[in-house]
């Protein structure tokens, strides 16, 4: 019989500095909440195809965005569980941006 091991996963990076904090919690708003504002800004602009027409534009921009980043930072074993924005914008912010240690 063939045994197969699961390796341990790495836990989501929790983020201690309040700078960090922000970051990754612009991250999180930027990745949520850009679809649906350039939606509704276009249709304020223009009108209501262009709206319909911008927002799946965008929808699909911002999906190849998300993956760009959580391919990038997330380890390979762990990439075929879903992640949400903020999980997302956390492991980001923890490996690119602030490299915090654990010195005590």
């Amino acid at each position: 019989m063939q045994d197969n091991y699961i390796d341990m996963i790495e836990q989501t990076p929790k983020l201690n500095t309040k700078k960090c904090k922000l970051i990754s919690y612009l991250l999180k708003i930027f990745l949520q909440v850009t679809t649906i504002i350039s939606g509704l800004l276009a249709w304020y602009l223009y009108d209501y195809f262009i709206a319909i027409a911008t927002l799946l534009l965008t929808f699909i921009i911002m999906g190849i965005i998300r993956s760009k980043i959580s391919n990038s930072v997330i380890p390979p074993q762990q990439r075929e569980y879903n992640y949400s924005d903020k999980d997302i914008a956390d492991w980001f912010v923890a490996k690119e941006l602030c490299f915090e240690t654990d010195d005590i």
